[in-house]
């Protein structure tokens, strides 16, 4: 289900003010913030079982704040940025892992980087179709189950 359905307006609202702020827009490097409509959308639609946590995370900045962060002035919103860094926990610090992993990401953060839209693998190193002999260390070790906990 997408995170989307599961934030109130006002905690997505949150979270794209807060993503703003863990990454800012620039011009330099030409990549945009943050809180860009197709890295919000990104990160709504793929928080999956990040979401109790982030929304842990939102409520709690909605308690320091008091109204909606993005109604606040800049100064009051870098005072709640940092106390909610010291107060926060593993719900902030999830917070921003999934705001960065959204953010770089995106395209034209990866290009800003010099990285390649594609996966590194093979990068013009052709395999052989049906060679499967990259393989043998595999299949010749043994078996590994574990119980599960």
């Amino acid at each position: 289900m997408s995170a989307s359905n599961e934030l109130t307006a006002a905690q997505r609202n949150d979270l794209r003010t807060i993503a703003a702020m863990i990454v800012p827009a620039s011009d330099e490097y030409k990549v945009p913030a943050a809180d860009d409509p197709a890295i919000q959308a990104d990160m709504l639609a793929t928080m999956g079982r990040d979401t109790l946590l982030v929304r842990t995370a939102l409520d709690h900045l909605a308690r320091l704040a008091g109204q909606s962060l993005a109604e606040l002035d800049a100064a009051r919103r870098d005072a709640i940025a940092k106390e909610f860094r010291a107060t926060g926990g593993a719900a902030a610090a999830t917070l921003v892992r999934v705001v960065l992993q959204c953010y770089y990401r995106d395209d034209r953060v990866l290009r800003s980087l010099g990285l390649e839209l594609r996966a590194p693998f093979p990068k013009g190193h052709v395999l052989p179709e049906g060679d499967w002999s990259l393989l043998d260390p595999v299949k010749t070790r043994g078996g590994n189950l574990r119980r599960a906990p």
